[in-house]
């Protein structure tokens, strides 16, 4: 009876994980894809080794390609279902020193038409007011 929990948990713990992604049919070797995603962070993560002392803003000047990349790679293999918890606990450590311990950041790009509109809306009711006074002072004159 101890074994057969012990094994339906562990089979719950690898379905969960889904580590069936990374790890070819016969159980043998790594995915490409696994393979190409942990060369992918290899690189990035000796980039951010080379340039973590002293200033971090060289840091991210420096390796936004390679950390760019690598999270691409990332939103693809997600979208295309190739990830397992190991891809995804990688990725997440990655995100978490470019953020958190490097400062690290990328301007959005939805943030433009955000703040387009939110002015727009800022500014809507001073139209109106002064277009309805200028109409006020028109009719008085």
């Amino acid at each position: 009876m101890l074994v057969f929990l012990l094994y339906n948990n562990l089979e719950d713990i690898w379905t969960g994980s889904e580590c069936n992604s990374c790890v070819s049919l016969g159980l043998h070797s790594l995915t490409n894809d696994t393979l190409y995603f942990m060369a992918t962070l290899n690189q990035s993560l000796r980039c951010f080794e080379k340039f973590q002392q002293g200033n971090h803003s060289a840091l991210c000047k420096e390796c936004k390609a390679t950390y760019r990349g690598l999270n691409e790679l990332y939103s693809r293999m997600e979208k295309n279902r190739t990830l397992c918890i190991d891809i995804e606990d990688s990725m997440n450590m990655t995100r978490r020193l470019w953020s958190k311990n490097f400062n690290c950041s990328f301007p959005r790009a939805e943030n433009v038409p955000v703040i387009a509109v939110s002015s727009f809306m800022l500014f809507l009711p001073i139209i109106f007011y002064l277009s309805n006074l200028t109409g006020w002072l028109g009719g008085r004159l």
